[in-house]
Formats: C-alpha cells, sequence, structure tokens
C-alpha cells in the first residue's frame, strides 16, 4: 500500500496537519506520527514502526522544519520506503555553533519554567511578517499548539535538534521527485537555504510561497495545499 506521511515542525505536534489530513484522507492512505521528545533515530523507528502497523510499504514523505531533518534520517534508515518528498521550511546542514549554544540554553529555561514563554520566544521566527500583522487566528492557533507541548519533550527535541548530523551529503542520493517549499518570510530556513537543496537534489523542484513565514501550511494553507496536491498527482 501506499500513502502519504506528514512529519510535524518543533515544538508542535501532528494537529498542526489536520487540514492536510483531512482533505487527504478520503482519498488515500495517511499517517501523521507524533514524535516530539525523541531523537531523530528513535522518532524514524516510530514512523517505520507505525507504517508497519498501518500496511503502509512506500510513502510520500512530507516534512516542516524539524519532519524535514527526521524526512533525512528516515532515508538513511529506509530509502526503499520512500515514493517522493516534499521538505518545507527546513534544511540539509546542521546547527552553527551559535545556534546549538541557544538551543542548549533554551532546553535549561525550558526545563525551570516550563513551556508559558515559548510562543513569545519562538513565533516570531515561526512566523512570517504579513502573519504576524494580518493573520491573528493563525497566531493564536501557533500560540495553542506550542502550549499543548509538554516541557519535559520540548527539551528532548532541543537536544535532538542541536545534536543532529549534517544532511547535505544526503542530498544527491536522494533519487526520488522531490518538492521544497520555503515561504518568502522565512527567516529561520530562508529562501537561499531551500535554493541550496533543491540544486542538490536529482529530481527536484522548488517553489516560494508568497507572503508566508515558517509554518507555511498554517500561513499560506491554500498555496501549500495547491503545491502538494499538485506533487502527488505524480503518484496518485
Amino acid at each position: 500500500m501506499k500513502g502519504v506521511v506528514f512529519l510535524h515542525a518543533f515544538p508542535y505536534s501532528p494537529r498542526m496537519w489536520e487540514a492536510e489530513m483531512a482533505l487527504l484522507k478520503t482519498r488515500l492512505p495517511v499517517l501523521a506520527p507524533h514524535y516530539l521528545g525523541l531523537s531523530l533515530e528513535e522518532a524514524a523507528r516510530k514512523v517505520l514502526s507505525e507504517m508497519e502497523e498501518m500496511g503502509l510499504e512506500r510513502a510520500v514523505f512530507v516534512g516542516l522544519s524539524m519532519g524535514g531533518y527526521l524526512i533525512f534520517e528516515l532515508f538513511r534508515k529506509a530509502p526503499e520506503r520512500f515514493l517522493g518528498v516534499v521538505l518545507s521550511s527546513t534544511r540539509a546542514g546542521p546547527d552553527s555553533e551559535e545556534a546549538r549554544q541557544n538551543r542548549y540554553a533554551l532546553r535549561e529555561r525550558v526545563l525551570k519554567e516550563g513551556v508559558g514563554f515559548l510562543p513569545e520566544v519562538l513565533l516570531p521566527g515561526h512566523l512570517g511578517r504579513t502573519t504576524r500583522e494580518t493573520k491573528p487566528k493563525v497566531v493564536e492557533k501557533a500560540k495553542e499548539l506550542i502550549l499543548e507541548a509538554s516541557p519535559e519533550a520540548v527539551a528532548e527535541s532541543l537536544k535532538a535538534l542541536a545534536e543532529r548530523p549534517d544532511s547535505t551529503p544526503l542530498l544527491p542520493r536522494m533519487e526520488v521527485p522531490a518538492l521544497v517549499l520555503v515561504g518568502e518570510e522565512d527567516t529561520l530556513t530562508p529562501p537561499e537555504e531551500a535554493k541550496k537543496m533543491w540544486k542538490a537534489l536529482p529530481d527536484g523542484r522548488m517553489l516560494i510561497l508568497p507572503e508566508t513565514g515558517h509554518l507555511a501550511n498554517l500561513e499560506n494553507p491554500k498555496a501549500f495545499r495547491t503545491a502538494l496536491l499538485g506533487f502527488l498527482s505524480e503518484f496518485f
């Protein structure tokens, strides 16, 4: 059986994919595992296990931000399970030393204070200017999703993100159709980063989504889903 596997961003949950899941579930098998708090290796094992339980042999993997990092880990472990990939708002390279130290510092603060302060810290980078200024419901939804996360899970994921390997050498080996999506207002993984991935992928294509920041599917759902459905039509 073939289907679609949605991989969520940090520090969110599969609830960020609710609309996409609802859109596709009447047409084809869909899966959205929850792996906040796991290392990338543990998360990959969990995804593959849930695919087995569902009878999903191969899939198009759709990963946003941390979900993209998990796609790379899954490809290392089980390239034969891939029909194609959607890499949204992500990068192949590792953290810089400064970014790594910032994650460790944030981890310590979360363990001490909980997640109440996180929306204030994360949302300016996670949401584009247009969203922050004109889409209060999206801002509220993102905030709500962050506050649902457990401090322990957030802390462990911060460690996993800080210690993730460089996946740049993997890109030329990913010989499956690949769609790279990036928001034009994304400051965390900007269009220049997306272009590097697109150029390194053997069968890549790329779209820049207008008036969109890092949380592309929540900020510009119409553009994101149009791109996704167009890409999926190559497989299903």
